[in-house]
């Protein structure tokens, strides 16, 4: 990996500079968003749209909800087996850091001492996104969205090359797509089984709340049309 660390003609390395060259021209306060969307605040953002996409899977509650959920269970899951993938992955290529070899870029977050190839962040968001995608288009597309702009900021940031973030990228869709068959395989079977729990069934699909049954004894019966006679 000596070769993409070394300036010049790469387009790796032109292409950080050209990204990581905004933070330099931006507001401080801006950087400081940035900062703090890069390192934590799309990482949350995804969390929270798996609980929202779970949330509208229950509410719907129709016949396809244990696989949805299985789907949604399968998310981060795939997030943690990919980033479990990268640790061997980190320690054979064993690139460092870019503001490590190359001078002059404006790194917005100390205290990174590890590998940069392939980007923990991108392989997670994507996993993520992937992970919605299978269970509802609509919301992997935005949490698609969401993981592009993360490796977007990672960049941004200076702490990784743009080739940290496609490897990212591309871990974490492979792992989430590759093992998905297995993955619903397994997860369905169970969703089912917790759908149909008395206590875990909330998980998987709302509850409808029974109405009152006028047949019941006690039940308060409507008044036809001769009881409203004679009461007239």
């Amino acid at each position: 990996m000596a070769v993409l660390a070394e300036s010049g003609s790469n387009p790796d390395v032109d292409l950080l500079y050209d990204i990581n060259g905004l933070a330099k021209d931006a507001p401080h306060w801006f950087d400081r968003v940035m900062e703090f969307v890069g390192e934590y605040g799309l990482l949350v953002a995804m969390v929270l749209l798996v609980v929202w996409c779970w949330w509208s899977v229950r509410r719907r509650g129709d016949e396809n909800a244990p696989s949805s959920v299985a789907a949604l269970v399968w998310a981060p899951l795939a997030a943690g087996i990919a980033v479990l993938v990268n640790v061997p992955i980190r320690g054979f290529v064993e690139r460092p850091r870019p503001f490590v070899d190359h001078q002059g870029l404006d790194v917005l977050v100390s205290g990174k001492t590890d590998f940069s190839f392939v980007s923990d962040h991108a392989t997670i968001t994507m996993a993520l996104g992937v992970g919605l995608f299978v269970a509802n288009r609509r919301f992997g597309l935005v949490g698609i969205g969401l993981a592009l702009l993360e490796g977007f900021c990672r960049v941004y940031m200076g702490v990784h090359y743009p080739t940290d973030v496609v490897g990212g990228f591309a871990l974490g869709t492979a792992v989430a797509l590759l093992l998905s068959p297995l993955a619903m395989a397994l997860l369905t079977p169970l969703m089912r089984a917790v759908e149909r729990s008395s206590r875990a069934g909330w998980l998987v699909r709302r509850r409808s709340v029974p109405s009152a049954d006028p047949a019941l004894p006690g039940a308060r019966q409507p008044a036809t049309s001769e009881e409203r006679d004679l009461a007239a």
